[in-house]
């Protein structure tokens, strides 16, 4: 498992480092979109992944989409990663966006997170 698999990331963290809301991020895990794990206490833990793909969702989102629409999007990519099909590069414009405010991907969630003071 890769650093950006493990889900070491609280929900307080992930919601300064994603600039959603905690109660954002906690309907897109009533909606089945994103999945924490939870300690012995029940405290949600996340991953850098996680991250990434709540970036995701939240420009999905403001791009008109519904989670409904968001989740068979989401079910048809998977369909095609595990049939070993091409994945669709997606929308220029989104692409743009998302690696703008993910300042590179994990590399960049890693810089934000190590200059970030909690």
């Amino acid at each position: 498992m890769s650093f950006a698999d493990k889900k070491v990331i609280s929900i307080g963290t992930v919601s300064k480092l994603s600039g959603l809301s905690i109660r954002q991020i906690r309907y897109y895990e009533e909606r089945k979109l994103i999945f924490p794990e939870r300690t012995e206490g029940g405290t949600r833990m996340y991953s850098f992944r996680d991250i990434e793909r709540l970036v995701e969702i939240s420009l999905q989102m403001e791009d008109g989409l519904h989670t409904y629409d968001i989740h068979r999007i989401e079910k048809k990519r998977k369909l095609r990663m595990d049939s070993s099909q091409p994945l669709a590069t997606g929308h220029p414009g989104l692409i743009a966006r998302r690696n703008t405010l993910l300042g590179g991907g994990f590399s960049g969630l890693v810089s934000l997170l190590l200059t970030q003071h909690f």
